[in-house]
């Protein structure tokens, strides 16, 4: 979660230097290579057929999906704003954990999980003037495929070890990582400052397959459910990043949501799953 709450900042400084399809299609290169030297030196069996699906849906959501919608999100909104709009991830996350396992949590799990959700709603709305902006768009977008994604891969990390679901899931993903780059760096500018190549490198190694590592290993101890609403924490710590880092001034309603959703982590982690 605190590798993950610095990819809105690293993103943003990505994107100083690189254009968001360039981005895009940059980090999951990168990631799946590197992923894929891991997978070779440890000599790692390719996964049983059974396994693909569920391997292609965080292929396509977590590697794919989430970062170009998030990138494109933040074009048009600020990194604190978007931080408190993907704050509705471990909702979605855990709904599309429970269809997918049969298992369900205790009312007061989705009590404080829906409270949660409510706040972040009533932020993203009252930020927007009523109404949800293009950018929100993109990131409601976005929190369904990644939501797919995380539960595919918590599930599936039960089976095998986290980093083997994400390193296979970045290494499926590299034929359209790659048709993606070739595509994007013709057509939009690159100018690679000290910046943008550091966020780049952040977004590549950390964003797309470090943080997934332990990311998928706690939930596959923890269980999907109760793990996704840690996640909760996250807007708060971007926020943070983003005034420390980007100087970026707060709606003073943001410090409030994420406290409120800070609370319904406490409660989700006492609930029974």
């Amino acid at each position: 979660m605190v590798s993950f709450s610095l990819s809105f900042p690293a993103t943003v400084w990505a994107l100083d230097g690189f254009g968001p399809w360039t981005a895009t299609g940059v980090r999951g290169l990168l990631a799946g290579l590197l992923a894929a030297l891991c997978l070779r030196l440890a000599r790692v069996p390719v996964p049983a057929r059974e396994h693909w699906p569920a391997l292609l849906t965080v292929a396509g959501g977590c590697v794919v999906g989430f970062p170009l919608l998030t990138t494109l999100a933040l074009r048009v909104s600020t990194t604190a704003h978007s931080a408190v709009v993907v704050g509705l991830l471990p909702l979605a996350t855990a709904v599309f954990s429970s269809a997918l396992t049969g298992r369900r949590p205790s009312r007061a799990f989705w009590a404080a999980a829906g409270t949660g959700a409510l706040a972040v709603l009533v932020f993203t709305l009252h930020h927007s003037g009523g109404l949800p902006a293009l950018g929100d768009l993109y990131l409601f977008a976005a929190l369904l495929v990644c939501a797919a994604g995380y539960a595919q891969g918590g599930r599936l990390a039960a089976h095998m070890p986290g980093w083997q679901v994400i390193g296979w899931g970045v290494v499926a993903a590299l034929p359209v990582s790659a048709l993606v780059t070739a595509l994007a760096l013709p057509v939009e500018p690159v100018h690679p400052s000290g910046r943008a190549l550091a966020g780049m490198a952040y977004v590549a190694a950390v964003s797309q397959f470090g943080g997934f590592v332990v990311w998928y290993r706690g939930m596959a101890v923890v269980g999907v459910p109760r793990a996704s609403q840690l996640q909760l924490a996250q807007p708060l710590l971007t926020i943070g990043w983003a005034v420390l880092l980007m100087g970026e001034r707060l709606s003073p309603l943001a410090p409030l949501t994420a406290l409120v959703v800070l609370a319904c982590i406490a409660v989700t982690q006492r609930a029974r799953t």
